[in-house]
């Protein structure tokens, strides 16, 4: 994408820095080696069954969007190896850390984008996707950049055109703010649904959920999470 069509996209592109503290020389040499057979080539057309980026024929397929230090990624495509991930992750030193972690494990079910979520989204075929995960995503807390929240209207529409029926959009965050404004865009949204029924259907982390570093901070700083669960329609 050229700066240009960057700029056109501000409003619903990713926002952030794009590197951290230079990468060691393995690291490095991952993203040279490792991450051209892992990545998903956005040049070519989507193919018609998304299955066939994998060496196998996985149950689901699950897209996880800012997957920040992979934890959950990771644990996730080795808890269920018969399902298909696709990891996105702008920020070079995180996709280099899960890029090794993919070398260490030998997870197979695992694909990644290292660039903007929405055009990974906009390549996507229709109705392919069994869940989306957006967990702890930047919560912009200021108000007048509460637009770059990556819950929007624009965003919505796109998780609704590629999830198929009954698929799920799993969002978790600490922030009070970006959770009522996720239940707020999601309850407008005709396509979704909230699950919940109780309290303790959003208190409660997922099944199976592994923690995050980014978690157990806010934990330690008296911030309690929210884990929300959207059904598409």
């Amino acid at each position: 994408m050229t700066d240009a069509e960057r700029r056109s996209r501000a409003s619903e592109a990713f926002f952030g820095r794009r590197k951290g503290k230079p990468l060691r020389e393995r690291q490095a040499q991952h993203l040279q080696t490792l991450l051209p057979a892992l990545k998903v080539d956005l040049s070519t057309p989507a193919p018609a069954e998304l299955s066939t980026l994998y060496d196998f024929s996985p149950a689901r397929i699950r897209l996880e969007i800012g997957f920040g230090g992979g934890e959950h990624l990771i644990h996730r495509a080795l808890e269920t190896p018969d399902t298909a991930f696709i990891g996105v992750e702008p920020f070079v030193n995180s996709m280099a850390k899960l890029v090794g972690r993919v070398e260490e494990t030998g997870a197979r079910n695992i694909r990644l984008y290292d660039d903007d979520a929405t055009e990974l989204l906009d390549w996507l075929p229709a109705a392919s996707l069994d869940q989306i995960d957006l967990l702890y995503p930047d919560p912009w807390p200021k108000r007048k950049h509460w637009k770059r929240r990556f819950v929007s209207r624009v965003n919505l529409d796109r998780f609704a055109r590629v999830l198929k029926p009954g698929g799920l959009f799993c969002f978790a965050s600490d922030i009070d703010t970006y959770v009522n404004w996720t239940l707020m865009h999601c309850g407008a949204h005709p396509a979704f649904e909230w699950t919940a029924e109780n309290a303790a259907d959003w208190l409660t982390p997922y099944a199976g959920w592994p923690g995050t570093r980014y978690e157990a901070k806010a934990r330690r700083e008296g911030r309690k999470s929210a884990y929300l669960t959207f059904r598409r329609l």
